[in-house]
């Protein structure tokens, strides 16, 4: 086992980044063992030492510490091994946990080396500080880097700081700003592209004139998302650089793909890349410094919640000749821990949101071919809240041909109001199937009666609406509304009408009623919308102004195909602080039948479906 050399004089300064320098640092302390044969040196020499002693490895976690780090911290290793030393132990001196970007012990772990700290603040298990001097040295395993080690021993508070610490933290305030300021901008939004394009305007320029941001995909896929470049006063998306990589090899010892197999935070410079690539993400990174002139760069992990690498962030410097240093190594390292964690919040929101929009899809039906008529829905999620909500539509064929359609909206906007609206949704479906021949009052009497007793709903609207006639015209709408935003029929020349007649309570509100039906003839090539209270409830305007709104701006998309005429029917009416689910249903009568062909006029049947 080699020993640190032995230092006349001061101690030796933190080690500089790569580049021209005069005086070199300490080699790291070496540990050329197997992890067993490491153990069991480590095991028979640091328990007798009269000073604290911690392991890390590569990742910063605790993976040792000596009986007399147990008392001096009064805690036990099972409390510590394992965890994040900074999370664990790094305080101020007011006993808020140390900035990773201000860290010394984690610009020590960072830069590797030898570096000595001597007025640090560790937390104690029984949640007083303990003032102490440190020293921290890198330490390998088979000439690789495999972790540090950190020697401590307590100090008096009062004792007179090393004040070189203050002098490498130059522009402090600025960095801890840029810091704050990243927070802001990465949990501002779930989008994850829009918040590394804040990301990397916020690093470049005032950290770097160069950011880059690798991802890797569910599958391990490693693609160039961004590449932005400061010049002239000017930030600039690079496209030509961005797009595809080649798979990160695990054999390669160059930075990028190191960082990406998860060692720390790197300082790198184009000597990196003097030697021949081993492998194609290598020299794909040889020609990224080469054709962007990066002379010193920083590469930092982007790590998820459970510590799994999603990508990396590069800042590097051309125009800017100043070379990248241990405290700044440290700002990017912190940069991009919490960069990997808005990434993985937003996989996170996309996956659920994803799976949310196949739940919606299965509870929301398929559209109905039917002759001649033409029907098509929207669903939108209210901005603030799940993509589902109580808000839903419903359209099927009766045993007698008759086409039934439905509008209605369970009170709340979550996945439990989703459930309840799908309760809604099939006992009224089972309801109509078995009373298809009575009026529609008779099923929506029967659905409110059985409400409380065997769905978990409370309060709900719909109107629920018999298209009757036969096939080819013409063709008349039979329903009742139990509390629900009347239908809004619009003629082929533009005349609007909503349709009042057929209100009754609302469902759930516990009063025996018997609701009214209302019946109106359906003209050839109108159009009849059936719509939630999204589209037209505003919280700073009365309901009167919303509906006349949506009275006016139906008008003048009668002719439009009816596609186009649901999606601009949002568009223009929908008031813009609503914060309401919308479901919409519309449907368009053709021209009446062509002459000569026969008409089928038995009372109740409807036209011919196809399930499409």
């Amino acid at each position: 086992m080699a020993h640190p050399p032995r230092h006349e004089g001061p101690p030796p300064e933190a080690p500089h980044p790569p580049g021209p320098r005069h005086d070199e640092p300490p080699p790291p302390f070496r540990l050329p063992l197997g992890p067993d044969e490491r153990d069991q040196l480590l095991r028979r020499l640091l328990p007798s030492l009269d000073a604290g002693v911690y392991v890390l490895d590569r990742q910063a976690h605790l993976v040792y510490i000596n009986p007399r780090g147990e008392q001096l911290l009064r805690r036990t290793a099972a409390d510590l091994v394992g965890h994040d030393a900074h999370d664990q132990l790094h305080r101020t001196a007011d006993g808020t946990l140390a900035q990773r970007s201000e860290c010394r012990l984690i610009q020590a772990f960072l830069a590797g080396g030898t570096t000595h700290a001597d007025s640090e603040w560790f937390a104690r298990g029984d949640g007083s500080l303990l003032p102490v001097r440190c020293v921290s040295s890198a330490y390998t395993i088979d000439d690789e880097p495999a972790g540090n080690i950190v020697v401590f021993s307590p100090r008096t508070p009062d004792e007179e700081p090393d004040r070189s610490h203050h002098t490498e933290l130059v522009d402090l305030t600025d960095r801890l700003a840029l810091v704050a300021e990243t927070t802001v901008a990465l949990t501002s939004t779930l989008d994850m592209d829009e918040a590394l394009r804040r990301l990397v305007r916020l690093v470049v320029p005032r950290l770097a004139d160069w950011a880059i941001v690798d991802l890797l995909d569910d599958n391990n896929e490693l693609r160039r998302v961004t590449v932005v470049h400061h010049e002239n006063g000017a930030i600039a998306n690079i496209t030509d650089l961005e797009g595809p990589l080649p798979p990160v090899a695990e054999h390669s010892r160059q930075p990028l793909s190191q960082v990406l197999l998860g060692a720390p935070t790197m300082l790198v410079g184009p000597e990196t890349y003097d030697t021949l690539p081993d492998s194609g993400i290598a020299a794909v990174q040889r020609d990224l410094f080469t054709s962007t002139g990066m002379h010193s760069a920083v590469i930092a992990p982007l790590r998820g919640h459970l510590h799994q690498v999603l990508g990396a962030l590069t800042v590097g410097r051309a125009a800017d000749s100043r070379t990248f240093g241990p405290t700044e190594l440290s700002l990017v390292d912190d940069i991009g821990r919490r960069a990997g964690l808005a990434v993985d919040n937003a996989r996170l929101y996309e996956r659920e949101r994803r799976s949310v929009e196949t739940m919606q899809r299965h509870l929301l039906p398929p559209m109905l071919e039917i002759d001649d008529l033409q029907m098509t829905a929207r669903y939108l999620a209210a901005p603030h809240a799940s993509e589902v909500g109580g808000d839903w539509y419903d359209l099927f064929i009766l045993p007698d041909g008759v086409t039934a359609l439905v509008i209605g909206d369970v009170i709340g906007h979550d996945l439990t109001a989703a459930a309840q609206m799908s309760q809604l949704r099939n006992i009224l479906r089972a309801y109509a199937w078995e009373y298809y021949g009575g009026p529609p009052s008779f099923v929506v009497d029967r659905l409110d009666w059985a409400l409380p007793h065997i769905t978990t709903a409370t309060l709900a609207t719909l109107v629920f609406a018999r298209v009757e006639g036969p096939e080819g015209g013409p063709w008349r709408l039979h329903w009742t509304s139990a509390g629900h935003p009347p239908p809004l029929l619009v003629t082929d020349d533009g005349k609007v009408s909503f349709l009042d007649d057929g209100q009754g309570l609302m469902l759930g509100i516990g009063m025996p009623t018997g609701r009214p039906n209302a019946i109106a003839p359906l003209p050839p090539r109108a159009t009849l919308v059936l719509y939630t209270d999204g589209l037209i409830e505003s919280p700073r305007e009365p309901i009167d102004r919303g509906m006349a709104d949506l009275a006016r701006h139906a008008a003048s998309l009668a002719r439009r195909p009816l596609g186009v005429f649901c999606d601009q029917l949002i568009a223009r009416a929908r008031p813009q602080d609503n914060e309401d689910d919308i479901a919409l249903l519309a449907l368009r009568l053709p021209d009446r039948h062509t002459a000569g062909e026969p008409e089928t006029a038995a009372r109740g049947t409807g036209p011919n479906p196809r399930a499409s």
